[in-house]
């Protein structure tokens, strides 16, 4: 199955790391990268993306993507598992992009089990930003208050946020814009079918 690396991962793994694809490219060229990324989505077999989740942070993040663009719900228990583990440097944030696709309360559930986790060990810098993010952008949609928690003072961001440099509120702004970007292609696919 490394015809599946090929197929999903090379061209498309840095585009996807840190989001850059919203930087990098030009509206037309992303929005051809981003309509790729939607019809990919739903063509991708289940053993595919498992065969992507046994391998590197490369595939891993790639999968992820997938998994989230298209709304797999059946693949949250073993991003959970991932997102928990962090244990491959970036796969995190596309673990985060899938849960907040999948937007419900069980979701949110997963990012604040690794937010207590993680935010309260301020010398390791994963994917807290990320989490943090994707949970903001569930509260936007479910009208919930998850972030409020670790956002007060004295909260356990403020505590990890002293010793890592993050712009918390360009990234959940930057993460709102990746999820709208990948609803407007996801939209534009279903369209066209």
């Amino acid at each position: 199955m490394p015809d599946a690396i090929d197929r999903y991962v090379i061209s498309r793994y840095s585009k996807l790391l840190h989001g850059n694809f919203d930087g990098m490219m030009r509206s037309p060229e992303r929005e051809v990268f981003l309509r790729d990324l939607a019809e990919d989505a739903a063509r991708i077999t289940d053993e595919e993306l498992a065969f992507l989740f046994d391998h590197g942070w490369r595939e891993r993040i790639t999968a992820a993507w997938l998994i989230g663009t298209d709304r797999r719900t059946a693949w949250r228990g073993r991003i959970r598992e991932l997102l928990l583990e962090s244990g491959m440097v970036f796969a995190g944030q596309g673990y985060c992009f899938a849960l907040a696709r999948f937007g419900t309360l069980a979701d949110a559930e997963i990012l604040v089990s690794y937010l207590d986790h993680y935010l309260a060990r301020p010398e390791l810098r994963y994917d807290q930003a990320w989490a943090l993010a994707a949970l903001h952008h569930i509260d936007a949609d479910l009208t919930t208050a998850y972030t409020s928690r670790y956002l007060r003072p004295g909260g356990l961001w403020e505590s990890w946020a002293a010793e890592n440099s993050t712009d918390l509120a360009f990234q959940k702004w930057h993460f709102d814009l990746l999820c709208s970007h990948v609803q407007r292609a996801v939209h534009a696919v279903a369209v066209r079918r």
